[in-house]
């Protein structure tokens, strides 16, 4: 990586350097395409950024915890650009994947295993028990490769599998998991699930999400990568850079420059100009897109992706650093994930959000303390290193100021954690910081509105997560990052598709590269 304030020209330009656009970018320097990646900020990573937030030596995840999603992306699974063979990326599929605290003080357990997981529900109930073996059973079946061609972009066959996994996409999470369970602490651990990805559940279009995310943990626990978020974006640089890329810091780019037809560059917020021969990619966000165009009008598809776009649920983070790891339920089981919500819970926090209040009784909320599983995070004298996330509006109401409520609320997320875990007493406490979510839109830019998955697009009259195309109308402009299909959280699965929508374009194979799924 380097700062240069005139990158020489490439035959493509990046955009943005989160995990996504870098991605992309390592896919079509392996590829052999000359590339360059200019990030506005001193450093890679976006929302896969490492930070210490609080106290020296404690290594905080500022967004994405969790590497469970891009597990089953090939870029993983089959390690294509041999980022776990060849570019130290390191990752811990954890046992138990999460816990979740019952207000009896019982302890619900999610493992990386299905008939350990089914006997922990059926502690509550048996039916519910089978019911979840048959909903996994059912995915792993056929759905889960249905869902693989989806978040790949790819067209889907016209069988019964398709059918039937279209018709639980068009459903409501709320709807599936209330038609399948019927015991109250299963629909509850159900519905946490399902919100893991920050939707509102209740939402037609979440229906899958109950299966998806509930496999996703029993495969791979609490997936965590060793050093923290910031280990993929750092291990993708390696790989872009050991193919003769460049990666540029410090650098924005304020402009799309065009012939009048196609983009051939960009400029930067110095006033220099970059040329790309061939492609420009940008990881930016869709909703200033349109307005960066530079030598033509701009296109209707940016302008209606402009004007679709709309933030969903925005987030509030409370980052510690903790004299010791947190211990969960009468057994003080240690555990990388805990989460709290029942189900009337979560949907009075999801109409108290709407309002626009904060709600502290019964809310969503996930809880990481990753040094249980990655003690590289602490410093060498102990300690370690606790995340808090939740929803929270952006704007409260009555024109109140988050600056004046924010820390009262991370307090009374602490103490409701505290109920449930040993090592979060005050005195365990060492330092702690609440972000607001008008601090998370601060912290980075592209989180605007205070949402770090990208938000969501209304579609004709259907809401998506992901803008549905990696091409524009603008010829040799691309898309990537958070914004597009299939949306947020940490998939690798945007860059990927980029990539694959830039080699076809140019005529060049991505199967050099990629698998075809």
């Amino acid at each position: 990586m380097s700062s240069d304030p005139r990158p020489e020209p490439a035959e493509v330009v990046v955009v943005g350097a989160g995990h996504n656009s870098l991605v992309a970018a390592a896919y079509l320097a392996r590829a052999g395409l000359d590339v360059l990646v200019l990030e506005a900020e001193e450093a890679v990573g976006g929302n896969t950024r490492t930070e210490e937030l609080t106290l020296p030596g404690f290594a905080h995840d500022s967004c994405s915890s969790a590497h469970v999603l891009i597990q089953n992306n090939p870029l993983i699974r089959d390690d294509e650009l041999g980022l776990l063979s060849d570019h130290g990326l390191e990752y811990v599929a954890t046992d138990p994947a999460v816990v979740l605290p019952q207000a009896d003080g019982e302890l619900l357990v999610m493992h990386r295993d299905l008939s350990a997981t089914a006997a922990e529900l059926a502690r509550w109930s048996s039916a519910d028990a089978r019911a979840f073996e048959q909903m996994i059973g059912a995915w792993r079946g056929g759905l889960a490769a249905a869902h693989g061609r989806w978040s790949s972009g790819l067209p889907q066959p016209d069988d019964e599998t398709t059918r039937s996994y279209r018709a639980l996409r068009r459903r409501s999470g709320w709807e599936v998991v209330h038609e399948t369970f019927s015991h109250p602490v299963t629909r509850s651990f159900m519905l946490w699930l399902a919100m893991a990805t920050i939707q509102d559940p209740r939402r037609p279009g979440t229906g899958f999400l109950p299966s998806s995310l509930a496999a996703g943990r029993l495969d791979a626990g609490w997936t965590t990568p060793v050093g923290g978020s910031q280990a993929l974006p750092d291990a993708l640089v390696r790989v872009i850079t050991g193919r003769g890329g460049r990666v540029v810091c410090g650098t924005p780019v304020v402009g799309v420059l065009t012939d009048g037809d196609r983009a051939t560059g960009v400029r930067l917020a110095s006033g220099a100009t970059v040329r790309a021969s061939r492609a420009v990619v940008t990881g930016g966000h869709l909703r200033g897109l349109s307005g960066m165009l530079e030598g033509r009008a701009p296109t209707g598809d940016l302008d209606r992706a402009r004007d679709s776009w709309r933030p969903g649920l925005s987030v509030l983070a409370v980052h510690a650093a903790l004299r010791d790891d947190l211990r969960f339920g009468p057994s003080g089981i240690t555990s990388a994930a805990a989460g709290l919500g029942t189900t009337g819970g979560i949907v009075a926090h999801l109409d108290r959000f709407a309002a626009g209040e904060w709600d502290a009784e019964d809310p969503w909320l996930l809880a990481v303390n990753q040094t249980t599983v990655d003690p590289s995070r602490r410093p060498a004298s102990g300690g370690g290193t606790f995340k808090i996330l939740t929803i929270a509006p952006y704007s409260l109401a009555g024109g109140r100021s988050w600056s004046q409520e924010k820390d009262e609320y991370g307090a009374r997320l602490v103490d409701l954690v505290r109920r449930h875990c040993t090592g979060l007493a005050p005195a365990d406490i060492l330092s702690v910081r609440t972000e607001s979510p008008p601090d998370v839109a601060a912290h980075n830019p592209q989180n605007v509105g205070g949402s770090c998955h990208g938000g969501e697009f209304v579609l004709d009259g259907e809401v998506v997560s992901g803008w549905p195309r990696y091409d524009t109308d603008v010829p040799g402009l691309f898309l990537t990052g958070a914004c597009v299909h299939p949306g947020g959280s940490v998939s690798g699965r945007p860059g990927r598709n980029a990539a694959r929508a830039v080699l076809t374009a140019l005529a060049l194979d991505p199967g050099t590269v990629m698998g075809p799924t």
